[in-house]
């Protein structure tokens, strides 16, 4: 799963704020709501600089970032 977040700092900055993510599977959903993913940034296909994971709540909130 993607993050379009430009760094992993700016990801770390958006914990208390929604989630944005980029589906990369072509074997269905990644995203299933509340829990944690790992993510790489800034853009899955072409340029990928940072890795984390990324826990979010039930409402879509990011709460912590690895």
């Amino acid at each position: 799963m993607g993050a379009p977040y430009p760094t992993k700092k700016a990801l770390r900055e958006s914990i208390g704020k929604e989630f944005r993510f980029i589906e990369t599977s072509m074997f269905g959903e990644e995203y299933h709501g509340e829990g944690s993913y790992t993510v790489v940034g800034p853009d899955p296909c072409n340029k990928r600089t940072w890795y984390a994971t990324v826990t979010v709540n039930a409402e879509n909130v990011i709460v912590k970032v690895t």
